[in-house]
This record gives C-alpha cells, sequence and structure tokens, in this order.
C-alpha cells in the first residue's frame, strides 16, 4: 500500500470518527469520505478492498473501543482476550467498508456510490441477528432540519445524502465535474427545505396532542454492586426516594431504568410489596425493568419491563432483540468460553414479540432494541402513544457509548413522529419530542430524575412506520441489479 493512500484512510476515517459522539463535529462528516475516494482513486480490487478494511477498522476502532472495556471489566475476561474478542467483531465490521471499495474501485458512478452504501449499511444491521451501531446517518442527530426526512427514508435516507455529497465533492476537486456537486447539493437542499416544512407541521400537531406527565428516575447505581444481594435493600431505598421526590410535580407514570429491580419481581415477598404499596398510595402507574421468568419443561428466563398500578402487575413485556454474548450465547456448544459474559447479566430467551402496556398503550424497547428502526416501529405501528426506552448503560463506563446510544434513539422519535422518554441506570436519560428536538437530557453517572409532559401520539402512521425500510430494500436492489449488470457488461 502507498504510504499517501494510507494517510488519506487514516484523515477519512478520523473525521468520521469525529463527527459522532461525543465529539458531535457533525459537519466533518460531510467531507470525511472525499479522502477515502482520493485513496481509493485509481487503485486496484485488491488493494481498494485492503483500504476499505483498514479504513473499517480505524474507523470502528474510534467508535466501538468501549467493547473491551466492558468484556474485561463485567466479564472477567483477562485484557488479551478481551482485545480478542473486540478485534474479531472490528475485523467482521470491518468488511462492509472493505466490499464497498471493492465495489467502487472500478468507478460506477457517482449516483451509485450511495445506493452501496446504503445497501451494506442495512445488510450489517440485519446479518447475524444484526449490528446497526453508527449508521453513517445518526452523526446528523442535533441537525434538526436533515433528520426530518427520516420519516420517509428512516436513518438509511439521512447516510444516503451524506454519501452522495461527498461523492459530488470529491468529484468537483479531482475531476472539476460540476454536475454531480451540483445534484448532490440541490437534493440537500430539498431534504433542507422538507425538514423546514415537516419541522412546522410537527409543532402545529404539538398542540393537538392528549398530554402526560412523565416522570423519570436515574438511579446511579454501580454496576458493581446491582446485582449485589446486599446491596438491593439500598437500590430499591434509591428508587422509592426518588420517586416520592417526584410526587409534587404530579407524574402520572413514573420511569425506572433496566433491570432497576435486580430480583423477580414476580415471586419477591419483601421488596415487591412496598413497591406497589407505594403505586397504590399515590394513585401512580410505574413502568419498570426487572428479570422475569416462566417454567414450563423448562425455565425460561426474559429481560422485562412491567408496568404496576393499583391492581398490581398490569402488564410484562419481554424483551425481543437480545444483546449476544451479553444476554445469551450463541452457538455455546462452541463458545463455551464466552459463559462469563452472560455472568451479570443472565442468559434470557427472546420475548415472543410485540406487546403494548396499559390503556395509554406504552411501547417500550429495553437497551440496545432502540437501535433497530424496524422493530421500534412495530411498535407504533400497532398503535404505541408514548414510546418508551429503558437501559443499563452502565456497562460501558465513562466511554462514549452511552453517547452513542442516545444519539441513535434520537432517530427513532423522528421516523415515527412519537415522544420518546428514556430511563437509563446511569445516564443518559432523557425526552425527545417527535421532530428530534431533545427535551431533556441528563448526564451520565449522576443520581437524578425529573418530569415532563409528552404528548401521546394521535396523528396518522408516517410513511416509515407503514412501509418500514422499503427505501433501504430500493437501495439494495438497485445494488444487485448494478453488480448483476457489470458482470454482464
Amino acid at each position: 500500500m502507498e504510504r499517501k493512500r494510507v494517510l488519506y484512510i487514516f484523515l477519512s476515517s478520523l473525521l468520521l470518527v469525529l463527527s459522532f459522539p461525543p465529539f458531535d463535529l457533525e459537519p466533518l462528516a460531510w467531507v470525511a469520505f472525499v479522502p477515502l475516494f482520493v485513496a481509493l482513486d485509481g487503485s486496484r480490487r485488491r488493494g481498494a478492498f485492503l483500504l476499505g478494511l483498514l479504513w473499517g477498522l480505524l474507523f470502528f476502532t474510534g467508535i466501538l473501543y468501549w467493547i473491551s472495556y466492558a468484556v474485561r471489566t463485567y466479564g472477567g475476561l483477562s485484557l488479551p482476550v478481551s482485545l480478542s474478542i473486540n478485534l474479531l467483531l472490528l475485523l467482521y465490521l470491518s468488511l462492509y467498508p472493505a466490499l464497498f471499495a471493492l465495489l467502487i474501485a472500478g468507478r460506477p458512478g457517482p449516483l451509485s456510490i450511495p445506493f452501496f452504501w446504503v445497501s451494506l449499511e442495512y445488510l450489517r444491521g440485519h446479518l447475524f441477528t444484526g449490528f446497526p451501531w453508527a449508521l453513517l446517518g445518526y452523526s446528523q442527530w442535533r441537525f434538526l432540519h436533515i433528520l426530518q426526512i427520516a420519516d420517509i427514508t428512516g436513518v438509511y435516507g439521512i447516510s444516503f445524502i451524506i454519501i452522495l455529497f461527498n461523492a459530488g465533492l470529491f468529484l468537483l476537486i479531482a475531476r472539476r465535474r460540476y454536475l454531480p456537486f451540483l445534484v448532490a447539493g440541490a437534493l440537500v437542499l430539498l431534504v433542507l427545505a422538507y425538514g423546514h416544512v415537516r419541522m412546522g407541521q410537527v409543532r402545529e400537531a404539538l398542540k393537538d396532542m392528549e398530554v402526560v406527565r412523565v416522570g423519570v428516575v436515574q438511579g446511579n447505581i454501580p454496576q458493581g454492586l446491582k446485582w449485589n444481594e446486599a446491596y438491593r435493600d439500598r437500590t430499591v431505598r434509591i428508587y422509592m426516594e426518588e420517586t416520592r421526590n417526584l410526587l409534587e410535580d404530579s407524574p402520572h407514570l413514573v420511569v425506572w431504568p433496566e433491570t432497576a429491580i435486580p430480583f423477580y419481581l414476580q415471586t419477591d415477598r419483601v421488596y415487591t410489596p412496598k413497591i406497589l404499596s407505594m403505586v397504590r398510595e399515590e394513585s401512580l402507574l410505574l413502568l419498570t425493568g426487572s428479570p422475569a421468568f416462566e417454567m414450563g419443561k423448562r425455565v425460561r428466563y426474559y429481560n422485562s419491563a412491567f408496568l404496576l398500578g393499583r391492581e398490581g402487575i398490569l402488564g410484562r413485556y419481554d424483551k425481543i432483540h437480545l444483546v449476544p454474548f451479553g444476554e445469551y450465547v450463541p452457538l455455546r456448544r462452541v463458545l463455551f468460553f464466552a459463559d462469563k459474559l452472560v455472568a451479570g447479566a443472565g442468559d434470557f430467551s427472546p420475548g415472543k414479540g410485540v406487546k403494548l402496556l396499559g390503556k395509554e398503550r406504552f411501547g417500550v424497547v429495553i437497551c440496545y432494541e432502540a437501535i433497530f428502526p424496524d422493530l421500534f416501529r412495530r411498535f407504533v405501528r400497532d398503535g404505541a402513544g408514548l414510546m418508551i426506552n429503558i437501559t443499563n448503560d452502565a456497562w460501558y463506563g465513562r466511554t462514549s457509548a452511552p453517547y452513542q446510544h442516545f444519539s441513535q434513539a434520537v432517530l427513532r422519535a423522528v421516523e415515527n413522529r412519537v415522544f420518546l422518554v428514556r430511563s437509563a441506570n446511569t445516564g443518559i436519560s432523557g425526552v425527545v419530542g417527535p421532530d428530534g428536538r431533545v427535551l431533556v437530557k441528563t448526564g451520565i453517572f449522576e443520581r437524578t430524575s425529573f418530569v415532563k409532559e409528552v404528548g401521546l401520539r394521535g396523528s396518522p402512521l408516517t410513511f416509515y412506520t407503514r412501509y418500514g425500510d422499503l427505501f433501504a430494500w430500493l437501495n439494495l436492489l438497485f445494488s444487485l441489479t448494478f453488480i448483476f449488470v457489470i458482470k454482464r457488461a
């Protein structure tokens, strides 16, 4: 590999990492791929593949370095083993930009480039259970006018426009070709105009929404003590104290984080009665995370969300999309060494499907379910009036992961035009409006709580909610057709 090409790869990956949280220099994403295209320009296919692989390793290392921290700190694995696990994931994820580089090495034309990128992002989000973390569109989570197109295309439409602009800019600089840049610029302006119009429409729709007051508690329970029985009394006391502190603001619903209750709510005879007593006395609805189980031929365990009210347990949602190696071990016989990774979280079974809770029809996604657009939209399609994300990001310490996780959840509110309430054990908790505006946002590793008025969705379903990832599928169809035509040519 030529040294100059490698330097361009370093520059490109660095610029893109800086566009994501916690740096949030989102304008850099609009130029970050230009050095990559310069590095690939004139390279042969094998060289392009290797350059793309290097780019992927550098980018994903900058984004996902925290995985080795989590598996070492809470998985009990040695530093070499934790780094090896992280490296295997990075190598797998790097195959996607490597394939992208391979596809565009033959100069397929600027308008084809975004189709390839979006197709590969979509595949990354679905193959092998999917890992759609840090899709390109998420870099713009604070750029509200750009975000609004997501109610048609999902996050993939934002990725598309960013890549297209980068390709047009590269051709303008390197080839003095003006038309691709003008086309890309015109499309960006159209997206901005659409965003301006839609934000105004959303503001008007808010006036007609039924309002409900929601309290959020962030208990800040240390992960190392969370499952310690000796700390159980203090954990429950913290959540109950914070909940009572909110009562003067008259919340209708109070939300506690994922596994805020570190025992089986269904059968506990000490703390469950105390919690239910508080709920009855204060006429509250309480949504809390707790492990659950079902007896059958064998006992099944679930990572669940319970809705409590005056009548007791009103409903339960069991997490559908579990975290591989965090909540279950795939291919257990082969990967027997990975059992330690689930020791602190549990070995769970997936839930049976989408379920709405309460007469208000609350939809709940647990932890990283919030980064799966199609799963989230199914709750809204089935009638969710308010979406709630409960999570425990204490696993990641003071890394960039909690900031990235929160930013990705913002897109779900825009795609489906719904309020999103988020309760995280150690942060970031918050409230996001249907236009993606962050109305409340807490810090990390602080004990806090708040009450916020939110609206219950009553407007028609968005295009994205109705039809899902149609835009991504069209990109995939175009890419496959293009590849087929090139092979036949």
